[in-house]
């Protein structure tokens, strides 16, 4: 028998370790993320928040592997996904660091946009197709001429927004991203903003953000896991009211803004 979707749970890790190479990055996680709701992890570079993200969205970086305990995304383990993986990249959409500055250089702005679904189904609709990047270049405040045209022509920002369009194309359950706001400006950051408040709101798409900029819990009404060398040291909703463990000082920046 086909196994369901856990819809109500997008992520549940318990006592989650990751290692890169044989070096441990994330050690002994436990968090929930459900349906519908926003999560913020901060921490310092080196804290192991990308590593956390790459293997939440089931797309490891090189070398990465669980070492302990597990992480279930849409019910299927991390540790053992299987066949399952396709079902669960399908589900997630990812925005890497770095993701505008990485984009296919062969490709149009609305190919790349596209390869999520022609990469699974090359005989889709293409007037259907054509009109589903139009409205997310719409909703990512760029112009449809943009469609036509090379990453290499784009600004940052412009590239910025297109990875993100490229990664909510599927209408994923999980939006996983790394660095959100990357070049983006106060007013794009708002149409961002308001593409994952609807998702949420609307579709149950759940969030799971990797920042330290502070804005962003506020701006997704979200909770804060706070990571330092691979461990939780601080948790809470929105960044002003964290508990702190005994062995985490409070880093005071996390507050600024």
């Amino acid at each position: 028998m086909p196994r369901s979707l856990d819809t109500a749970v997008a992520i549940r890790a318990d006592d989650l370790s990751l290692a890169r190479n044989g070096v441990r990055v994330i050690d002994g996680i436990t968090l929930t993320l459900d349906a519908a709701r926003s999560l913020v992890v901060m921490g310092p570079t080196g804290s192991g928040k990308s590593s956390l993200a790459s293997m939440l969205a089931g797309r490891p970086d090189e070398g990465l592997s669980v070492v302990g305990g597990d992480a279930r995304v849409h019910g299927i383990s991390a540790r053992h996904p299987g066949r399952s993986i396709r079902e669960w990249t399908f589900h997630t959409g990812y925005l890497p660091q770095g993701a505008g500055a990485s984009l296919p250089a062969r490709l149009t702005v609305s190919e790349v946009i596209s390869e999520p679904i022609t990469a699974r189904d090359r005989r889709v609709d293409a007037r259907a197709l054509a009109v589903r990047v139009a409205t997310l270049l719409d909703e990512m405040e760029l112009p449809l001429g943009t469609a036509p045209k090379y990453p290499y022509e784009l600004s940052a920002g412009m590239r910025q927004r297109v990875a993100l369009a490229r990664a909510l194309v599927l209408e994923p359950r999980l939006f996983v991203a790394d660095d959100l706001y990357a070049n983006l400006d106060v007013e794009v950051r708002q149409a961002v903003r308001t593409a994952i408040t609807r998702r949420r709101d609307e579709r149950g798409m759940a969030a799971f953000v990797v920042t330290n900029d502070a804005d962003v819990p506020r701006d997704l009404d979200a909770d804060v896991l706070v990571l330092r060398a691979g461990h939780v040291v601080a948790h809470g909703h929105g960044t002003d009211d964290l508990q702190w463990t005994p062995g985490g000082a409070p880093d005071r920046r996390l507050s600024a803004g």
